[in-house]
């Protein structure tokens, strides 16, 4: 099964293959570069692997809650494959993706990942379990910045949520456990959740994906 995995929805334009049970990635964490990056680096990728996007079988997508513009541009390039080749899309939290590479280095502890929304506000959810099924126990939602209505004794922080607003990390360090360092979102951990939910049967039609965006507004259109 030849499956391809992409996530920009932070500053990490990450994408990741599995073909003939290989496995093949690309990171870079290049702000405001994803339009620029994206499309090379799969096209690499498959080369490397001796395919083209025709032969692909699935595309798992990094489906945010994250940044407007990199959502879309990571959803556009996901849609227009599977569009084009009858690949079987697979959206899948990015929150999630962070949460997993966090479990693995968390000792069975819970996560709190935190991601930056602007604005002072970052989209934030809560996971625990296994790495290879990151359990959900609080739904990704927005929230400021500050004192967490909510707590996860011990909870892990994990993405750049808490390295952008540090008053976030002091404001609820009497419960948080100590950050690690995941802050981005990996595509051969995308690419494993991504497997695991198309066993389950977790796809959508191209035309019927929906952005997990979150914020009600996500972008003013300029006057007049």
């Amino acid at each position: 099964m030849n499956v391809l995995a992409l996530d920009t929805s932070t500053l990490a334009c990450t994408v990741a293959l599995q073909s003939d049970d290989a496995m093949r990635s690309r990171h870079a964490e290049r702000p405001r570069e994803h339009t620029r990056l994206l499309l090379p680096m799969i096209q690499e990728l498959l080369a490397e692997a001796g395919i083209n996007s025709a032969q692909l079988d699935a595309v798992v997508l990094g489906n945010g809650p994250g940044s407007f513009i990199g959502m879309r541009i990571a959803a556009s390039v996901a849609q227009g494959i599977c569009f084009a080749s009858g690949a079987l899309l697979v959206p899948v939290s990015s929150l999630a993706t962070v949460a997993a590479a966090a479990l693995r280095e968390s000792a069975g502890q819970p996560v709190l990942v935190a991601q930056d929304a602007h604005m002072n506000e970052v989209y934030l959810a809560a996971y625990g379990g296994d790495a290879d099924a990151p359990e959900e126990l609080w739904p990704a939602s927005l929230q400021s910045a500050g004192v967490l209505a909510g707590q996860l004794p011990g909870a892990l922080p994990a993405g750049a949520g808490w390295q952008r607003y540090p008053d976030l990390l002091a404001a609820n360090s009497d419960w948080l456990g100590s950050p690690g360092g995941i802050l981005y979102p990996r595509a051969e951990e995308l690419l494993r959740l991504g497997l695991r939910a198309l066993e389950n049967g977790q796809t959508v039609a191209p035309e019927r994906l929906e952005p997990a965006y979150l914020r009600e507004q996500v972008a003013t259109p300029p006057a007049g």
